[in-house]
């Protein structure tokens, strides 16, 4: 439901104009130096403010509340909250009765019988990303030298980010994007056959990062126009080093020591302020919808930092499960 993962296990919680958003990280070794400063770069790449992002903006300081002793991680849950005050409620006040299309007003209607907080998406706003990245921080600190690295390669399909977030704000509608992120110096052999494979997990998590509706690994779908003799990464060393990489760094689900890379296709953002039409829950007749409020105009650019954070989740709790990170941390 709201966790995920088997040692290195996240608990996210709250609502998007709620008292607070937060995370509970458990299964973290005891001794991993970590201080609130330690957040502020990838919380700070996640943060509205640039061309196209969301006029709303929080400070979102990282009030660690839980399993920290002297500035060091003391192996009990980590519980890291961030509070929201920059809410204009108001701007939701219709979304009880007219649920916003591509949303998930009326399933969340629907499944929590009217009971759950409409205000901003609620528990299924993007705001909530804000824990995935906390925890992130904190995954990558037990990844030793492997980096990660996510980019926005296009947006509302051009390869020019910068004019096509014009074009979506000339035209006051939302676009989408695709994402890349690469992993450097995975060693080989993280994932387990069968259903607990390296893309499994990582698919697990990407699609709980609102708006992802596709990821490929390696050539992905263009595979399916490629021979084997083609697609197949030629075996250059004993290490495992290849000529090519269209797997992606996985083979047979396991790490085989290259390069880690998938992309990510980020969908528009639904609330566009362009007229739309839904149904009045009240009053049983279709309507006219122009949503009010704060919203991004390409929410994929915000997206990279949740996808490194997210990924580094999976290959952090990997890590752990193949014993390669001692529950101690020598200092």
């Amino acid at each position: 439901m709201n966790s995920f993962g088997r040692i290195f296990r996240i608990s996210i919680l709250g609502e998007s104009h709620g008292p607070v958003v937060g995370v509970v990280i458990d299964g973290c070794p005891a001794g991993i130096p970590l201080a609130p400063g330690d957040f502020e770069y990838d919380l700070g790449r996640r943060k509205s403010g640039a061309k196209g992002t969301t006029p709303r903006r929080e400070e979102d300081l990282p009030n660690l509340v839980s399993g920290l002793f002297n500035g060091f991680t003391t192996g009990a849950p980590i519980t890291v909250l961030f509070e929201n005050r920059n809410v204009r409620s108001s701007d939701y006040s219709r979304m009880r009765d007219l649920p916003r299309p591509g949303h998930a007003d009326f399933v969340a209607s629907r499944k929590f019988g009217g009971f759950q907080d409409f205000r901003g998406g609620g528990h299924f706003s993007g705001r909530l990303t804000l824990a995935l990245v906390a925890a992130g921080v904190v995954a990558k600190k037990l990844l030793g030298g492997m980096t990660i690295a996510a980019n926005l390669l296009e947006a509302g399909g051009m390869k020019n980010i910068e004019k096509a977030v014009e074009k979506a704000i000339e035209s006051d509608d939302s676009i989408g994007g695709i994402i890349e992120c690469s992993v450097k110096q995975v060693p080989v052999g993280l994932g387990e056959p069968f259903f607990d494979s390296m893309e499994s997990h990582l698919s697990h998590i990407v699609f709980a990062i609102p708006a992802i509706k596709g990821i490929e690994f390696g050539s992905g779908f263009a595979a399916s126009t490629m021979k084997g003799s083609e697609h197949n990464d030629n075996i250059l060393d004993a290490s495992g080093k290849t000529e090519t990489n269209h797997a992606g760094g996985i083979n047979g689900g396991i790490s085989n020591g290259n390069d880690l890379v998938f992309r990510v296709v980020v969908k528009p953002t639904s609330s566009t302020s362009q007229v739309q039409h839904t149904m009045n829950m009240k009053s049983g007749r279709v309507e006219e919808l122009e949503i009010k409020g704060r919203h991004d105009k390409c929410i994929a650019l915000r997206v990279p930092p949740v996808l490194e954070a997210a990924t580094a989740i999976v290959l952090a709790d990997f890590m752990l499960m193949e014993q390669k990170i001692s529950r101690i941390n020598k200092v």
